[in-house]
């Protein structure tokens, strides 16, 4: 359980923040929109932050003595070192440079200062006078900079081939964190990038991100090499327990392999170097990130649930086995619980769910549905295992969202025969192969507007069709085994078995999207934005995720496909040191729900099954809705 929050007010603006103890007042005022300047990254070197604490009781530490001096009993205190532990008021002076920003995530203001960064540096020719050594030259140059920095052994061979003794020196340093990772020889500055990566228990996407300018070089994505040895967390978790030690391996080596490729794929569509990437940002389940660390996630299969790590982790990538930079870094995302993984608290990032007074609910779509909800006062999550329909599995005609499936559905019964059935394909005019998740939910939401299904989820036999003249009778069928269908085209079918798969899948995930709701004490008006996220939620029909119940009844204009905000708020840790310390801080703002343990989901599940009444949901039923 979270414990409460601190109110911080910020002068002269009056912006507050509420913020768990121990958050710096640095990351709140970032937190709350207020930028406070800084070359450090946060570390208490550049003495750059200072703010005036006006009420509220803020520790002096050994950076103020150094940084602050005289200002000490006045209430001067460096924000990036000065820890919460009670309501404040603090004075920001103007700040002198407000750093470059960019808009990422939805509608975030993220000020572009990465983690790793190249400094260009002029060294002087050293003396009789002034013969210190190169090493120092340089780590004197950075602190000029701002930066007090620890050096990787590797630098120092490069130092005596890239700083001459007889003349002036123009060399790049660049410095990850704290760490002095490369000299280079000359102005390199232009070479620095970073890749976000997505983890996905099915699909993959890397990112390569100009760390200077914060534009995207080149994206790939592509199937997780996972996926032969199981098509959810569950049987992937379940291969290390059937195979032991060479099951967790061949997990470890097909994610590694899997990122590489992508790796390699976009540096070549940008043409760079894999030395060039300096730092790399993932998020994903905590599955997935066990599985790429070599971590055993076995006790995350059973009850209680307990993973070995949630914390977030910097490591260095070439320990395990991630190839860029030789003294690059890999970055992971923390996670919240076992089944609220890393990519939920990206998700949070991007959208500012715990962050801003908006009540949103924000659902991220997949084989395990994850459900956020709250505002800046209080955040509860919770996870629902919906399984793989959405994704297209357990569906007779289902396919992943790849060319040739069908991504959307209009049954329009005003229209003839030939025009009642309108499919949007992916790859546009080319023949329908199948169904994936966001077709799957178009067509049963439209059978059921169209009345070709009932409340319970049964589709009309041929001869009910007939007997009320339906127009779409024609494509109503029994196959072999006596199971109804639907024609979608010649080939592509949707049964009446497949319909239950959805109807388990999106009860799964309106159940716990009831059990948030209660735990934090809000109902249906009580919610200003509902947020449909992953990629799979960027394709979902708003009105259509309504007719199911898959989401709560409110106006469809508050509903929001937010596309794939895990990879997005990925972007954002990599591009600013202050939202990665934002995202580091998260999971100690949420509370997190374990269904298992609440009491009634079994009967509450059973009755989310059905869809609900159509006069309650349908188009124009509810107000703010557009005209019907």
């Amino acid at each position: 359980m979270a414990g409460r929050k601190l109110e911080v007010r910020y002068e002269p603006s009056g912006t507050t923040a509420h913020v768990p103890p121990g958050t710096t007042l640095f990351n709140a005022a970032h937190w709350a929109g207020i930028p406070i300047e800084s070359t450090c990254g946060g570390r208490g070197t550049c003495g750059k932050c200072k703010v005036q604490v006006l009420e509220g009781h803020a520790e002096r530490t050994l950076a103020d003595y150094r940084h602050v001096s005289g200002g000490l009993d006045e209430g001067w205190r460096l924000s990036c070192q000065c820890e919460i532990d009670g309501d404040m008021v603090v004075d920001v002076p103007r700040a002198l440079m407000v750093p470059k920003a960019a808009t990422m995530g939805v509608g975030r203001f993220v000020l572009l200062e990465p983690n790793a960064v190249k400094y260009l540096l002029t060294l002087t020719t050293p003396t009789i006078v002034d013969a210190r050594s190169r090493l120092r030259r340089v780590i004197d140059a950075l602190v000029i900079e701002g930066l007090e920095v620890t050096v990787a052994p590797s630098v120092l061979p490069r130092l005596s081939a890239v700083i001459g003794d007889d003349e002036v020196s123009v060399i790049t340093a660049t410095v990850v964190g704290d760490r002095l990772i490369d000299v280079e020889n000359g102005d390199t500055t232009e070479r620095a990038f970073g890749v976000s990566i997505d983890v996905g228990t099915t699909t993959v996407v890397a990112t390569l991100m100009d760390l200077r300018s914060g534009g995207a070089a080149a994206v790939e994505s592509t199937i997780n090499r996972q996926a032969p040895f199981g098509a959810d967390v569950l049987t992937r978790v379940s291969h290390t327990q059937m195979h032991g030690p060479e099951g967790l391996e061949q997990l470890r080596a097909a994610i590694v392999a899997t990122i590489d490729g992508l790796l390699g794929s976009v540096c070549a569509t940008a043409g760079i170097g894999r030395d060039d990437v300096l730092e790399v940002v993932a998020a994903g389940n905590a599955t997935m990130l066990h599985l790429l660390l070599g971590v055993d996630p076995e006790s995350i299969g059973h009850s209680p649930f307990i993973a070995t790590f949630l914390e977030p982790q910097d490591l260095r990538a070439a320990d395990v086995d991630v190839e860029i930079h030789p003294e690059g870094r890999l970055v992971l995302f923390p996670s919240i619980g076992a089944y609220v993984g890393a990519d939920i608290v990206a998700d949070m990032l991007a959208t500012g769910v715990a962050r801003e007074p908006v009540t949103r609910l924000l659902v991220d779509v997949g084989t395990n549905g994850e459900i956020v909800i709250g505002n800046e006062d209080r955040v509860v999550t919770t996870a629902a295992p919906a399984g793989p329909a959405f994704e297209g599995g357990q569906i007779l005609h289902g396919m992943r969202a790849t060319e040739g499936a069908i991504e959307g559905v209009v049954l329009d019964v005003e229209a003839g025969e030939e025009g009642a059935v309108r499919l949007q394909v992916i790859g546009g005019d080319v023949e329908p192969l199948g169904l994936c998740g966001s077709g799957l939910i178009d067509i049963v939401a439209q059978l059921r507007l169209t009345g070709l299904l009932d409340g319970g989820g049964m589709l009309l036999s041929p001869d009910e069709a007939l007997a009320q003249e339906h127009p779409l009778a024609s494509r109503l069928q029994v196959d072999d085994e006596g199971v109804r269908r639907f024609a979608l085209t010649d080939d592509v079918m949707i049964t009446q078995r497949d319909i239950r798969e959805l109807q388990q899948a999106k009860g799964a995930i309106a159940t716990g999207i009831e059990a948030a709701m209660r735990e934090r004490g809000l109902t249906v008006a009580g919610l200003d934005e509902v947020l449909l996220a992953g990629s799979f939620g960027t394709y979902i029909d708003p009105l259509g995720a309504r007719v199911l119940g898959l989401v709560p009844p409110v106006a469809v204009d508050r509903i929001r496909a937010v596309g794939n905000t895990a990879s997005e708020g990925a972007k954002m840790a990599l591009l600013s040191f202050r939202e990665r310390e934002v995202a580091f801080e998260l999971p100690g703002f949420v509370e997190y729900l374990e269904l298992s343990g609440v009491e009634d989901f079994n009967e509450r599940f059973i009755a989310n099954v059905g869809f609900p009444p159509l006069e309650l949901v349908r188009p124009g039923a509810i107000a703010g809705d557009p005209a019907p």
